[in-house]
Formats: structure tokens, sequence, C-alpha cells
């Protein structure tokens, strides 16, 4: 009867340890430079406010993120938008902190 529990709770043990992990595998979480690459997605800027740092962005699915196409407005370092504006066509890398969806990368796209 105890080997059971015990499989049941060595699962549970890794399970917990596994994001642990994977987060101090490429140092504090910090996702590698081609992975990003690979997860970045394809949009069209709409509008955009370098000032307020936001930028809209019309964009296919936000794999990362779980996300599908739409249009939608990020939170953005101001410094990253100064060489865009609308109408350009871009990919980027957009992640949530705190709640708020915010670009992370931005490059014009090929």
């Amino acid at each position: 009867m105890k080997r059971p529990f015990a499989v049941a709770a060595f699962f549970l043990a890794l399970g917990a340890a596994v994001p642990a992990m994977a987060a101090s595998e490429h140092g504090h979480g910090a996702m590698p430079m081609a992975e990003q690459h690979a997860q970045m997605s394809d949009g069209e800027i709409k509008k955009l406010d370098a000032g307020k740092g936001r930028v809209t962005i019309k964009h296919g699915p936000l794999h990362n993120l779980g996300m599908g196409a739409m249009t939608m407005t990020f939170q953005a370092d101001g410094a990253m938008l100064k060489n865009h504006k609308p109408g350009d066509k871009v990919r980027f890398l957009a992640e949530d902190r705190d709640g708020k969806l915010t670009v992370t990368s931005m490059e014009a796209a090929q």
C-alpha cells in the first residue's frame, strides 16, 4: 500500500522541480536569442506614441502568449519605437509583464 503513495510523491516532487530547473537553465528564465527569434510574431504598426511607450500592432498569432491574431496596443520602451512608424511591417516579441502586454523585442520585417 505504501508503494503507490511513494510513486505519487516522487512524481509530484519531480513536477515541482522541473519548472525551476527549466527557468535556471538559461540564467534566471532568460530566453536564448535563437528561441526568442523563433517565437517572434509578424505584425504591422497601426499607431505609436514613443513618448508614452505605446504601440498598436495588427499582428498574427502570439504563440508564446497563446493568443490569436488581432489588433492591440502594447507597452514598449520609447527608444525601441523611435525607429518605427505607422505602416511599418515588423517582427516582434511580446511578454506579459505584471499583467501588461509589453513588446520586448522588435525588428523590421524582411
